[in-house]
Protein backbone atom coordinates (compact mmCIF):
# COMPACT_ATOMS: atom_id res chain seq x y z
CA UNK A 1 0.00 0.00 0.00
CA UNK A 2 0.57 3.56 -0.36
CA UNK A 3 1.14 4.20 3.38
CA UNK A 4 3.56 1.07 3.64
CA UNK A 5 6.12 2.71 1.06
CA UNK A 6 6.32 6.03 2.54
CA UNK A 7 6.91 4.41 6.54
CA UNK A 8 9.39 2.38 4.57
CA UNK A 9 11.30 5.11 3.05
CA UNK A 10 10.77 6.87 6.30
CA UNK A 11 12.56 4.02 8.00
CA UNK A 12 15.21 4.49 5.50
CA UNK A 13 14.40 2.09 2.69
CA UNK A 14 15.88 3.14 -0.62
CA UNK A 15 13.67 1.42 -3.63
CA UNK A 16 10.73 -1.00 -3.35
CA UNK A 17 9.65 -4.15 -5.98
CA UNK A 18 6.39 -4.81 -6.73
CA UNK A 19 4.80 -8.74 -5.78
CA UNK A 20 5.39 -10.76 -7.73
CA UNK A 21 8.64 -9.56 -8.94
CA UNK A 22 10.51 -11.02 -11.63
CA UNK A 23 14.27 -11.35 -11.49
CA UNK A 24 15.46 -8.53 -13.79
CA UNK A 25 13.17 -6.02 -11.51
CA UNK A 26 15.43 -7.46 -8.87
CA UNK A 27 18.87 -6.96 -10.42
CA UNK A 28 17.91 -4.17 -11.56
CA UNK A 29 16.36 -2.65 -8.29
CA UNK A 30 19.57 -3.50 -6.65
CA UNK A 31 22.10 -2.12 -8.93
CA UNK A 32 20.11 1.18 -8.17
CA UNK A 33 21.24 0.34 -4.81
CA UNK A 34 24.47 -0.40 -5.35
CA UNK A 35 25.21 2.97 -7.09
CA UNK A 36 23.76 4.75 -4.41
CA UNK A 37 25.82 2.97 -1.75
CA UNK A 38 28.83 3.63 -4.14
CA UNK A 39 27.94 7.08 -4.82
CA UNK A 40 27.06 8.00 -0.89
CA UNK A 41 30.92 5.83 0.04
CA UNK A 42 32.55 8.48 -2.60
CA UNK A 43 30.87 11.68 -0.69
CA UNK A 44 31.94 10.25 2.18
CA UNK A 45 35.82 9.65 1.09
CA UNK A 46 35.40 13.01 -0.69
CA UNK A 47 34.20 14.77 1.97
CA UNK A 48 37.32 13.17 4.01
CA UNK A 49 39.37 14.47 1.48
CA UNK A 50 38.36 18.00 1.67
CA UNK A 51 38.33 18.29 5.12
CA UNK A 52 41.64 16.87 5.35
CA UNK A 53 42.48 19.18 2.88
CA UNK A 54 41.26 22.10 4.24
CA UNK A 55 43.26 21.31 7.73
CA UNK A 56 46.47 21.39 6.24
CA UNK A 57 45.80 24.75 4.48
CA UNK A 58 44.56 26.02 7.58
CA UNK A 59 48.22 24.84 8.84
CA UNK A 60 50.16 25.93 6.33
CA UNK A 61 48.23 29.37 6.87
CA UNK A 62 48.83 29.44 10.54
CA UNK A 63 52.39 28.37 9.67
CA UNK A 64 53.30 31.16 6.93
CA UNK A 65 51.68 33.59 9.22
CA UNK A 66 53.82 32.90 12.32
CA UNK A 67 56.74 33.30 9.89
CA UNK A 68 55.69 36.33 8.84
CA UNK A 69 55.59 37.24 12.14
CA UNK A 70 58.86 36.13 13.32
CA UNK A 71 60.04 38.45 9.85
CA UNK A 72 58.35 41.12 11.18
CA UNK A 73 59.23 40.77 14.39
CA UNK A 74 63.04 40.91 13.03
CA UNK A 75 62.82 43.99 12.00
CA UNK A 76 60.28 45.24 14.71
CA UNK A 77 62.17 44.35 18.15
CA UNK A 78 65.48 45.57 19.23
CA UNK A 79 65.21 43.75 22.14
CA UNK A 80 67.25 40.50 20.95
CA UNK A 81 66.69 38.62 24.34
CA UNK A 82 62.41 38.79 23.48
CA UNK A 83 63.46 38.32 19.61
CA UNK A 84 65.35 34.74 20.52
CA UNK A 85 61.78 34.46 22.50
CA UNK A 86 59.93 34.93 19.49
CA UNK A 87 62.19 32.57 17.30
CA UNK A 88 61.63 29.59 20.03
CA UNK A 89 58.21 29.70 20.05
CA UNK A 90 57.68 30.25 16.49
CA UNK A 91 60.10 27.11 15.74
CA UNK A 92 58.32 25.10 18.16
CA UNK A 93 54.80 26.00 16.61
CA UNK A 94 55.39 25.85 12.95
CA UNK A 95 56.92 21.97 13.47
CA UNK A 96 54.64 21.09 16.01
CA UNK A 97 56.69 20.21 18.62
CA UNK A 98 56.78 20.10 22.52
CA UNK A 99 60.17 21.65 22.67
CA UNK A 100 62.75 24.34 21.43
CA UNK A 101 65.77 25.91 22.33
CA UNK A 102 68.37 28.49 20.36
CA UNK A 103 71.57 28.11 21.36
CA UNK A 104 74.22 30.81 20.23
CA UNK A 105 77.99 30.43 19.62
CA UNK A 106 80.10 32.47 22.15
CA UNK A 107 82.12 34.94 19.83
CA UNK A 108 85.46 35.13 22.00
CA UNK A 109 85.17 31.43 23.38
CA UNK A 110 83.19 29.67 20.45
CA UNK A 111 81.22 27.68 23.43
CA UNK A 112 77.67 27.83 22.86
CA UNK A 113 75.25 29.58 25.22
CA UNK A 114 71.56 29.00 25.79
CA UNK A 115 70.18 31.60 24.20
CA UNK A 116 66.31 31.17 24.46
CA UNK A 117 63.98 28.01 25.62
CA UNK A 118 60.39 26.94 25.18
CA UNK A 119 58.52 24.20 27.48
CA UNK A 120 61.93 22.78 28.84
CA UNK A 121 62.95 21.50 32.60
CA UNK A 122 63.07 23.97 34.98
CA UNK A 123 66.77 22.61 35.51
CA UNK A 124 67.49 23.58 32.44
CA UNK A 125 65.95 26.72 31.94
CA UNK A 126 67.75 28.01 34.38
CA UNK A 127 71.11 27.77 32.33
CA UNK A 128 69.58 30.61 29.86
CA UNK A 129 72.47 32.47 28.75
CA UNK A 130 74.99 30.04 30.16
CA UNK A 131 77.24 27.21 28.40
CA UNK A 132 75.04 23.94 27.33
CA UNK A 133 75.37 20.93 25.70
CA UNK A 134 72.32 19.25 24.67
CA UNK A 135 74.55 16.48 23.22
CA UNK A 136 73.74 16.59 19.70
CA UNK A 137 73.69 20.14 18.18
CA UNK A 138 77.61 19.84 18.27
CA UNK A 139 77.57 17.46 15.77
CA UNK A 140 75.39 19.59 13.42
CA UNK A 141 77.61 22.45 14.23
CA UNK A 142 80.38 20.53 12.43
CA UNK A 143 78.86 19.23 9.79
CA UNK A 144 76.40 22.60 8.83
CA UNK A 145 74.09 20.35 7.83
CA UNK A 146 70.11 19.96 9.49
CA UNK A 147 69.49 16.49 11.27
CA UNK A 148 66.50 14.88 12.02
CA UNK A 149 66.94 11.73 14.44
CA UNK A 150 64.14 9.97 16.47
CA UNK A 151 63.53 6.56 17.78
CA UNK A 152 66.61 3.85 18.88
CA UNK A 153 69.28 6.41 17.05
CA UNK A 154 68.09 9.01 19.66
CA UNK A 155 68.50 6.80 22.07
CA UNK A 156 72.48 7.23 22.75
CA UNK A 157 72.21 10.85 22.96
CA UNK A 158 71.53 13.19 26.37
CA UNK A 159 68.34 15.00 24.05
CA UNK A 160 66.90 12.24 23.96
CA UNK A 161 65.60 13.06 28.28
CA UNK A 162 63.76 15.60 26.53
CA UNK A 163 61.91 13.43 23.99
CA UNK A 164 62.22 10.62 21.56
CA UNK A 165 62.11 12.89 17.65
CA UNK A 166 64.67 16.19 17.39
CA UNK A 167 65.51 18.58 14.73
CA UNK A 168 68.48 20.35 14.73
CA UNK A 169 68.76 23.49 11.78
CA UNK A 170 72.01 25.61 11.74
CA UNK A 171 71.82 28.91 12.06
CA UNK A 172 74.36 30.28 9.91
CA UNK A 173 76.40 33.58 8.67
CA UNK A 174 78.71 33.61 5.38
CA UNK A 175 78.46 29.55 6.03
CA UNK A 176 79.83 29.70 9.62
CA UNK A 177 77.73 28.04 12.04
CA UNK A 178 77.24 30.86 14.44
CA UNK A 179 73.93 29.01 16.68
CA UNK A 180 71.47 26.09 16.29
CA UNK A 181 67.87 25.80 16.59
CA UNK A 182 66.33 22.39 17.81
CA UNK A 183 63.30 21.31 18.55
CA UNK A 184 61.58 17.56 19.84
CA UNK A 185 58.80 15.62 20.37
CA UNK A 186 58.07 13.59 23.03
CA UNK A 187 56.48 10.94 21.20
CA UNK A 188 58.64 9.23 18.41
CA UNK A 189 56.64 10.35 14.96
CA UNK A 190 59.64 11.66 13.12
CA UNK A 191 59.96 15.55 11.75
CA UNK A 192 58.51 15.79 8.40
CA UNK A 193 60.52 17.28 5.61
CA UNK A 194 57.69 20.27 5.42
CA UNK A 195 59.09 20.76 9.04
CA UNK A 196 62.34 20.94 8.47
CA UNK A 197 61.64 23.71 5.60
CA UNK A 198 60.25 25.83 7.58
CA UNK A 199 62.71 25.40 10.80
CA UNK A 200 65.40 26.11 8.43
CA UNK A 201 63.01 29.42 7.34
CA UNK A 202 63.14 30.27 10.51
CA UNK A 203 66.65 29.80 11.21
CA UNK A 204 67.38 32.34 8.46
CA UNK A 205 65.25 35.10 10.18
CA UNK A 206 67.87 33.97 13.33
CA UNK A 207 70.50 34.60 11.24
CA UNK A 208 69.11 37.87 9.80
CA UNK A 209 68.14 39.27 13.24
CA UNK A 210 72.21 38.26 14.62
CA UNK A 211 73.16 40.33 11.69
CA UNK A 212 71.08 43.11 12.47
CA UNK A 213 72.41 42.84 16.08
CA UNK A 214 75.88 43.17 15.00
CA UNK A 215 75.56 46.17 12.88
CA UNK A 216 73.51 47.96 15.58
CA UNK A 217 76.45 47.63 17.82
CA UNK A 218 78.66 48.60 14.96
CA UNK A 219 76.41 51.78 14.69
CA UNK A 220 76.58 52.17 18.67
CA UNK A 221 80.30 51.63 18.98
CA UNK A 222 80.57 53.80 15.86
CA UNK A 223 78.42 57.10 17.12
CA UNK A 224 80.22 56.61 20.78
CA UNK A 225 82.86 57.31 19.04
CA UNK A 226 82.01 60.46 17.32
CA UNK A 227 80.49 61.50 20.28
CA UNK A 228 83.43 61.03 22.01
CA UNK A 229 85.39 63.31 19.11
CA UNK A 230 82.82 65.34 19.55
CA UNK A 231 83.44 65.76 23.29
CA UNK A 232 86.93 66.16 22.69
CA UNK A 233 86.67 68.84 19.94
CA UNK A 234 84.59 71.05 22.64
CA UNK A 235 86.83 70.58 25.62
CA UNK A 236 89.91 71.42 22.97
CA UNK A 237 87.23 75.01 22.35
CA UNK A 238 86.84 76.15 25.55
CA UNK A 239 90.74 75.53 26.02
CA UNK A 240 91.08 77.60 22.82
CA UNK A 241 89.15 80.25 24.13
CA UNK A 242 90.51 80.33 28.12
CA UNK A 243 93.63 80.72 26.00
CA UNK A 244 92.44 83.36 23.73
CA UNK A 245 90.50 85.81 27.02
CA UNK A 246 93.94 85.01 28.98
CA UNK A 247 96.19 86.56 26.00
CA UNK A 248 93.62 89.18 25.75
CA UNK A 249 94.06 90.12 29.56
CA UNK A 250 97.64 89.64 29.74
CA UNK A 251 98.36 91.62 26.47
CA UNK A 252 95.34 94.56 26.73
CA UNK A 253 96.77 96.54 30.01
CA UNK A 254 100.45 95.98 28.60
CA UNK A 255 99.89 97.60 25.26
CA UNK A 256 97.39 100.30 26.48
CA UNK A 257 100.35 101.80 28.88
CA UNK A 258 103.03 101.12 25.73
CA UNK A 259 100.82 103.23 23.61
CA UNK A 260 99.90 106.17 26.33
CA UNK A 261 103.65 106.59 26.71
CA UNK A 262 104.74 106.79 23.58
CA UNK A 263 101.94 109.16 22.58
CA UNK A 264 102.62 111.15 25.40
CA UNK A 265 106.47 111.31 23.83
CA UNK A 266 105.89 112.41 20.51
CA UNK A 267 102.97 115.61 21.85
CA UNK A 268 104.47 116.30 24.87
CA UNK A 269 105.80 119.63 24.95
CA UNK A 270 108.92 118.87 27.09
CA UNK A 271 110.25 116.09 25.09
CA UNK A 272 112.94 117.62 23.29
CA UNK A 273 113.35 115.01 20.53
CA UNK A 274 114.71 114.64 16.94
CA UNK A 275 113.07 113.92 13.69
CA UNK A 276 114.80 110.28 13.41
CA UNK A 277 113.65 109.84 17.31
CA UNK A 278 110.07 110.32 16.48
CA UNK A 279 110.14 108.55 13.25
CA UNK A 280 110.85 105.47 15.57
CA UNK A 281 108.81 106.68 18.19
CA UNK A 282 106.15 106.51 15.53
CA UNK A 283 107.16 102.97 13.91
CA UNK A 284 106.83 101.69 17.28
CA UNK A 285 103.14 103.39 17.86
CA UNK A 286 102.20 102.03 14.79
CA UNK A 287 103.09 98.22 15.39
CA UNK A 288 101.89 98.41 19.05
CA UNK A 289 98.37 99.60 17.12
CA UNK A 290 98.87 96.64 14.67
CA UNK A 291 99.46 94.23 17.93
CA UNK A 292 96.59 95.39 19.84
CA UNK A 293 94.15 95.38 16.46
CA UNK A 294 95.03 91.57 16.43
CA UNK A 295 94.13 91.27 19.90
CA UNK A 296 90.76 92.69 19.27
CA UNK A 297 90.43 90.82 16.20
CA UNK A 298 90.69 87.23 18.41
CA UNK A 299 88.34 88.67 21.09
CA UNK A 300 85.87 89.07 17.63
CA UNK A 301 86.50 85.67 17.02
CA UNK A 302 86.00 84.52 20.16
Amino acid sequence: MENDLIQAFRLGATDYLLWPAREAEVVAAVERVLKQVRARRERETLARQLKQTNDELQQRVRELTTIFAIGKAVTSITNQRELFEKIVEGAVYVTEADAGWLLLRHERDKVFTLAAQRNLPKAIAAKLNQPWDDGISSLVALSGESLSISGEPLARFKVSQLGQSALVVPVKLKKEVIGLLVVVRKEPHPFSASNRTLLEAVADYASISMVNARLFRALEDRARTLQQAADVAQANERKKADLIQGLQRDLAQPLSKAMKAIDSMLVGETTRLNAAQKGVLRSAMENLQTISNLVQSLKGED
